[in-house]
């Protein structure tokens, strides 16, 4: 089948729902495979200090540029998605994936590590981004659905794995631990992305018009799309809301370290393990079931009534780790409680987004506002020196506690009632 763009051919016939649903599958197995360049980094860190010496707030630079360059390239990468599919880009990223890590393996200087997350980012950008600019378009019926599966592949994929990499860095060292994940991991992407396809007009339904869903009939270009307030307010609330979870990810081992808790045995549901690595298996799960649930909760009573609870759920969780944090168990079950209500911004902002802007050129607008989650990762290392400067990680807490508040009412008060004129507009230009 030839790898043909939405929009890009005459119509043709519609397929079948099974079809759809195989897409999807691969797509959320791309995204398993490249989880564990974002949310395995914690693991490394403790002993890549403990082998340089280097201040954690150095090391965790390295995080960031991971995320800034898988971000902020997502844009360039969707145009060329939007214009010839999504099957090289994955590759490509798969590649890039495998070969970022790879250099982790050998690196022997913050130069190193910060080059080698330049790479993987890139590459895990191109993955992620093509995986749910395709979903997307998929399932315009389904849309909140089909983009928090997707995303639920990259927040949940790397839950069966933080026993085993926390084992091998053990057993093996830090060092062989990134270049055997890296590159196996890379490998899969690269065979996955020769099965992926992108819609031909007239394969999939009709988007969904009722009262709940405001959807466009209008596509907006990517050029567009940026002269739009509207598209700035939405960037501005998911930097609101994406940086507090990016610091508790970078920084989930090294908070349970300072709280003294990490190495604590904790039992849940019949089940022993260290706080840190009980956390992080529960942070990783529930990271990922978030995203289809508040995707499929969006579809059903509308992106901002579903962004005013899971956002103020998440500012409360924050609260909540900030009070009882300190006790092993309080610190798995809450922080689990924050990953919940945090990981649904993967679905429920490209929804709104292409919602917004129409489903032509979704994967290069969902990339630009995606966007904020690099822009968000810039507050990482701050958080990092707030820290280190005050010995504490209460004002850090406070702050992301707020910033989710702020944004749980934004999404109600302002967003809603922006978008439904916008959409109106759209509809009758």
């Amino acid at each position: 089948m030839t790898d043909t763009v939405h929009g890009a051919a005459p119509s043709a016939a519609r397929v079948s729902d099974g079809y759809r649903w195989t897409q999807l599958a691969i797509g959320v197995g791309a995204m398993v495979m490249i989880a564990n360049y974002q949310y395995g980094w914690t693991f490394f860190v403790p002993d890549i200090q403990k082998k340089f010496g280097w201040d954690r707030a150095s090391i965790q630079w390295a995080f960031t540029l991971f995320v800034l360059f898988e971000t902020w390239l997502v844009p360039v990468e969707g145009w060329f998605v939007d214009r010839y599919g999504p099957r090289l880009i994955v590759l490509i990223g798969g590649i890039l994936c495998g070969a970022g890590w790879a250099i982790n393996s050998f690196a022997a200087n913050l130069g190193g590590f910060y080059f080698g997350m330049i790479i993987a980012g890139i590459g895990a950008g191109a993955v992620y981004g093509t995986c749910v600019g395709n979903a997307l378009k998929w399932f315009p019926d389904k849309r909140g659905l089909a983009a928090g599966i997707t995303a639920a592949g990259f927040g949940a994929g790397s839950a069966l794995t933080v026993a085993p990499i926390q084992s091998m860095i053990k057993s093996d060292g830090f060092q062989s631990t990134f270049l055997h994940f890296g590159l196996g991991q890379g490998i899969v992407v690269i065979i996955l992305a020769f099965f992926l396809v992108a819609p031909k007009a007239g394969q999939v339904p009709e988007a969904l018009q009722n009262a709940t869903i405001m959807q466009s009939r209008r596509n907006y270009g990517p050029s567009e799309v940026i002269r739009q307030p509207i598209f700035w307010l939405m960037y501005l609330m998911f930097v609101l809301v994406g940086a507090g979870g990016l610091l508790v990810t970078a920084n989930l081992k090294p908070i349970a370290a300072d709280w003294k808790i990490a190495a604590v045995p904790v039992t849940l549901m019949g089940l022993t393990m260290t706080t840190v690595t009980f956390a992080a298996t529960i942070d990783r799960v529930l990271n990922g079931l978030t995203r289809p649930f508040f995707g499929w909760v969006s579809d059903k009573i509308g992106r901002e009534n579903t962004m005013f609870l899971a956002f103020g759920f998440e500012g409360i969780g924050i609260y909540m780790l900030y009070l009882w944090g300190h006790n092993p168990i309080a610190f798995v079950i809450l922080s689990g409680f924050v990953f919940f209500a945090w990981g649904e911004i993967y679905s429920l902002f490209p929804s709104t987004c292409t919602d917004t802007f129409g489903a032509k050129f979704a994967t290069t607008n969902a990339g630009l506002l995606y966007t904020a989650k690099g822009t968000a990762s810039l507050l990482v290392p701050l958080g990092n020196y707030m820290q280190q400067s005050s010995g504490s990680w209460d004002g850090v807490f406070l702050l992301a506690a707020a910033a989710n508040i702020l944004a749980s009412l934004l999404a109600i008060i302002v967003l809603k009632p922006w978008r439904k004129t916008v959409v109106a507009k759209a509809v009758t230009a």
